[in-house]
């Protein structure tokens, strides 16, 4: 049986997030962080967050499986309530008032690491605190 462990990191992307994956020892979260450092996708996105993987294959496969998978880690970010977006009284908040109200959102998190990028927060994600090496470049 062959088992190997991924990293996937996810950065602001146009549509949808871009991600990159990488191989990796095991589980560790110091490492992940110490990896997010160096990824940079189209137009200098860099990750808000990361997840890890575990793949295996007993040979009777062509391709692995995946056989577990982490919580979501959120590299830094603002982390704020329906509540706090309703105190804002932000004309420009109208469509994530919407959103969160109608998926049930209770909390989002406002990631600057690159570009500016709001997500749902869920209650088995962890913010973790981080510091890019790279200070983000001022962009909407």
């Amino acid at each position: 049986m062959v088992t190997k462990h991924f990293v996937t990191f996810c950065s602001p992307g146009t549509f949808v997030p871009e991600t990159t994956t990488k191989e990796i020892d095991s589980w560790n979260i110091s490492k992940a962080i110490e990896m997010a450092q160096d990824i940079q996708e189209r137009h200098g996105a860099t990750p808000y967050s990361f997840s890890f993987s575990t793949r295996s294959n007993d040979g009777s496969r062509l391709d692995s499986a995946e056989v577990a998978r982490s919580r979501n880690y959120f590299l830094g970010g603002e982390v704020l309530t329906l509540e706090q977006v309703e105190e804002r009284r932000d004309p420009e908040d109208i469509v994530l008032l919407s959103n969160m109200r109608n998926r049930g959102l209770k909390r989002v998190l406002v990631n600057r690491n690159s570009w500016k990028t709001t997500l749902p927060l869920h209650d088995d994600d962890v913010v973790l605190q981080f510091e890019p090496k790279r200070a983000p470049e001022e962009k909407p």
